[in-house]
């Protein structure tokens, strides 16, 4: 895929970004000819508009894209990107002056853009290349798009190929590849080594439950990654209806997206002590699986009341959480596909995170922005700390009322993380529900990107 992506110097046509309206300031750069056949081809500038300009030869000499208006553009991002899977075979370069973020977006956009999901079904590669836009770094740009790349993979495999075990082993291959050491605990293990939460939530499935344990660097200041990592979700004894069920393949996608941003962390050789737990679990259905009532000891030493056994994902994060606190790193992240309440308040575009320290929450918000990975802060509403008291023990995993169910899983979580001075929490939809430029439908990563752009500012790298 990323050889899609080449070096300059390359020979390579023009692909001309041209503004709504924009076709006669461009006219006299491009030539009688060439205006003529894009003015007859109805090309205005509108946003996606594709014209392929032919030379005298009838072959390709350039193309123009359609780039629209600034508010037609706000709507979306990666719009270079959508000429990437149109433009005939050959090697392009943009040859309109962009900023140095527009240049990494439009480069980024490109190899993402090629990405294809081939593991049970062939489909036509991308045949366009790009020159690489000056200033923008490559290896940089490729380690990006290779880690979110891998996300997309896990999340697209189906649970059948992708339950505790094969998570697992790309988990072990990722370590693998860097160097990183691991440890894993697996089954009745994770009673005895105080991961009560994990092992109860996993027991009734007929694949093992496991934590996943990875680190990688010696130097720098301390990252610990979380990623929930249930396989497949069955909602347990609360079983989901099937119209909730047919997604949850992506349930994993917490973990996914720790992975990939940890294999572009490592592949950009960050000077990060890096550490990533993955509670890696099925949910299911069994004569052993815990059940509504149930009061469980995490691994805190807090109780919780389980009043809904499809509230899973919070449980295996709180151990792992716990966990990762016992050695204070400088900053914990867990990411997980964890409620749809936060769907409801920010559909499937936003990632909304929860950090109570305002620089860190202010470095991500403008990273995001900064990246084309949006996200939106959302409170660890103090108030509702009652709501995730119940009258039997510590936590309620499930707080009755249906209303802010993101912030009280949110609190739920930061119940674990009680001694490393930085907490954030990301609720992420894990999938892109139709496709869009750069973004298939399918499994997606976010807040990946914007957590790489902000960790100079935030770790003082």
């Amino acid at each position: 895929m990323t050889s899609i992506l080449v070096e300059p110097g390359a020979d390579a046509l023009p692909l001309h970004l041209v503004q709504d309206g924009g076709l006669a300031e461009l006219g006299p750069s491009l030539g009688e000819g060439p205006s003529a056949w894009a003015s007859a081809n109805g090309f205005s500038g509108a946003l996606g508009q594709l014209c392929v300009l032919p030379g005298p030869d009838g072959r390709p000499a350039g193309a123009l894209l359609g780039m629209g208006t600034a508010a037609k553009r706000r709507r979306g991002r990666f719009h270079v990107a959508r000429a990437a899977a149109r433009l005939p075979e050959g090697t392009w370069a943009i040859a309109t002056p962009m900023t140095g973020a527009e240049a990494e977006e439009a480069a980024l956009g490109w190899l993402l853009a090629a990405y294809r999901f081939t593991r049970y079904k062939s489909d036509a590669p991308q045949k366009a290349r790009l020159v690489l836009p000056g200033g923008v770094d490559g290896a940089r740009i490729r380690a990006i798009a290779e880690g979110e790349c891998l996300t997309r993979d896990l999340i697209n495999t189906p649970a059948s190929d992708m339950g505790p075990e094969e998570l697992e082993q790309a988990f072990l291959a990722l370590a693998g590849a860097f160097g990183a050491t691991t440890r894993v605990i697996r089954g009745d293990d994770l009673s005895g080594e105080g991961f009560p939460m994990i092992h109860a939530v996993g027991r009734a499935s007929s694949r093992a439950p496991r934590l996943l344990d990875m680190r990688w660097g010696t130097d720098g200041p301390a990252l610990t990654l979380v990623g929930k990592g249930v396989c497949f979700d069955t909602g347990g004894l609360d079983l989901k209806p099937a119209s909730s069920m047919g997604l949850m393949k992506k349930d994993m996608g917490g973990a996914a997206t720790v992975m990939g941003l940890a294999r572009t962390i490592m592949a950009l050789g960050l000077r990060i002590r890096l550490r990533v737990l993955v509670p890696a679990v099925e949910n299911a259905v069994g004569g052993n699986a815990f059940r509504p009532q149930d009061v469980l000891t995490s691994r805190k030493g807090l109780t919780v009341e389980i009043n809904n056994t499809d509230a899973e994902g919070r449980l295996v994060l709180a151990d792992a959480l716990a966990l990762a606190d016992e050695e204070r790193p400088d900053l914990v992240i867990s990411v997980a596909t964890l409620t749809g309440a936060a769907r409801v308040a920010v559909g499937p575009d936003l990632a909304p995170f929860y950090c109570d320290d305002d620089g860190v929450a202010a470095a991500l918000a403008a990273a995001g922005g900064s990246v084309a990975d949006p996200l939106w802060r959302m409170p660890f509403w103090e108030p509702y700390e009652s709501l995730i008291e119940p009258a039997i023990a510590d936590l309620d995993n499930a707080p009755s009322g249906g209303m802010a169910g993101s912030i009280t899983a949110a609190l739920f979580l930061r119940r674990f993380v009680t001694e490393t001075p930085r907490y954030v929490h990301f609720d992420i939809y894990g999938w892109q529900p139709t496709a869009q430029p750069a973004r298939p439908k399918g499994g997606a990563a976010q807040g990946a990107r914007a957590i790489l752009a902000a960790l100079p500012g935030v770790l003082g790298l």
